[in-house]
């Protein structure tokens, strides 16, 4: 008994000493300068005329198998709290997803100007660095607990409007711009 009282006292020393030695810091742990914009979300895409009204059968304009597809938003490199990364992950990259290299590669991921005041962001003929074209995103917005999950429960919501620089598709399929919206991904 003695011998386990001594292993036991012994381990407990241990775990003391090296619990005194953690390093402390003035600096309070925390997250990204953009931290109530950044997030995953999932989104639909409209295609809409001048006014924000879906075009008909703009809804889903993409027909995408999915319901929502996935989208980033990020902080940059330097934690700017004036810019942000918003990233489709290669999702609105429609030659590779249909397998039709006609189709346009609309991927985007690209810096956008943040006001975090107001939880709004925009962008005006932005480089793309992942598609073919360069973009114009407006009236971009976070809306805090505006969404609701599939189990009713509020969640942040996201919506915004996308122009393509040289869009193939307009104004011939009668839409001016994209609407992209959805809610935070809650992981269920």
């Amino acid at each position: 008994m003695k011998k386990y009282f001594s292993i036991f006292a012994l381990s407990l020393g241990l775990c003391l000493g090296f619990a005194s030695c953690a390093v402390e810091t003035d600096e309070p742990a925390g997250g990204t300068a953009v931290e109530k914009m950044a997030g995953h979300w999932m989104v639909d895409i409209d295609a809409v005329d001048a006014n924000g009204n879906p075009i008909d059968g703009g809804e889903h304009y993409f027909g995408y198998d999915e319901d929502r597809i996935s989208l980033f938003t990020y902080n940059t490199a330097d934690n700017s709290d004036t810019q942000m990364w918003i990233d489709d992950l290669g999702w609105f990259d429609l030659s590779s997803y249909y397998g039709n290299a006609a189709y346009p590669n609309y991927s985007f991921k690209m810096l956008v100007n943040v006001d975090l005041n107001n939880l709004t962001f925009s962008s005006n003929d932005a480089e793309n660095f992942s598609g073919d074209f360069s973009i114009t995103i407006e009236d971009g917005k976070i809306l805090k607990g505006a969404g609701k999950q599939s189990n009713g429960s509020p969640a942040d919501s996201i919506v915004f409007y996308v122009k393509y620089t040289d869009d193939p598709w307009y104004p011939d399929d009668g839409y001016a711009k994209y609407k992209i919206s959805g809610i935070r991904y809650a992981g269920f």
